[in-house]
């Protein structure tokens, strides 16, 4: 067959869709990128059919290989635990209404959808989400006096809305009381008035000295003519 559309797999998982101008299957290899054909062979053949159309992909690639060349891509079963080497090659061929096998060109986007099918199907987020949204509620036939103000239902592990309130009322309560108790408990401070200091007065009298009020007033005429009378006696 001329222009035929293919699929190749690089090692890092890479898809692309080379067109051979004329197939032939001795000579994939060339389109994996060996130099040789050694150990170049299909490993897995799978059946899936896509918009009423059976399709039938073929798997070329190698089992042995050098270090750092191992491919990457998940293949789907049953060689998705097989280790291949280097690049893959795949090649598509559909169901006549005879019975009979023809082979198809492969794109990307065909590929896509038999790797999916293959893969078992993947799940789609959008269609899934519309249908969580058009999913009946399970309580809607539940009466309110057994839901709480949330809308749950009351059991084991839900509690009214109410209760969670007066819980925390006792709990304020208990923390004030607490407070007071802690209060009580404090010694009371002591106001110490300092006692009025007294100065006693006394009163000394004598023929030298007189003391009065704290002042003193020392009188010095006595002692002036002691000295005198002594110096004109000598």
């Amino acid at each position: 067959m001329k222009n035929l559309g293919i699929i190749t797999i690089d090692k890092t998982g890479v898809i692309t869709a080379p067109i051979i101008k004329e197939y032939n299957e001795a000579e994939l290899y060339k389109k994996g990128g060996f130099t040789k054909q050694d150990g170049f062979k299909k490993q897995a053949e799978w059946a899936a059919k896509i918009d009423g159309t059976k399709y039938y992909i073929s798997m070329y690639g190698k089992t042995a290989g050098k270090a750092n060349y191992e491919n990457k891509y998940d293949f789907p079963p049953p060689i998705d635990t097989v280790l291949f080497f280097g690049k893959c090659v795949l090649v598509g061929r559909k169901l006549l209404p005879s019975g009979e096998q023809e082979l198809v060109s492969l794109n990307v986007l065909l590929w896509n959808k038999i790797y999916e099918k293959l893969m078992g199907g993947f799940e789609d987020l959008v269609s899934t989400a519309k249908e969580d949204e058009e999913e009946e509620d399970e309580l809607s036939c539940i009466p309110n006096s057994e839901k709480t103000k949330s809308g749950y239902l009351k059991d084991g592990f839900v509690v009214d809305d109410s209760t969670d309130t007066d819980t925390t009322s006792v709990s304020e309560t208990s923390d004030a009381e607490l407070e007071e108790e802690d209060t009580e408990d404090e010694p009371e401070e002591l106001e110490i008035i300092p006692k009025k200091t007294r100065i006693k007065k006394k009163k000394i009298t004598n023929t030298n000295e007189v003391i009065e009020k704290n002042e003193v007033y020392v009188d010095i005429s006595v002692e002036l003519e002691a000295e005198l009378f002594s110096d004109d006696e000598t």
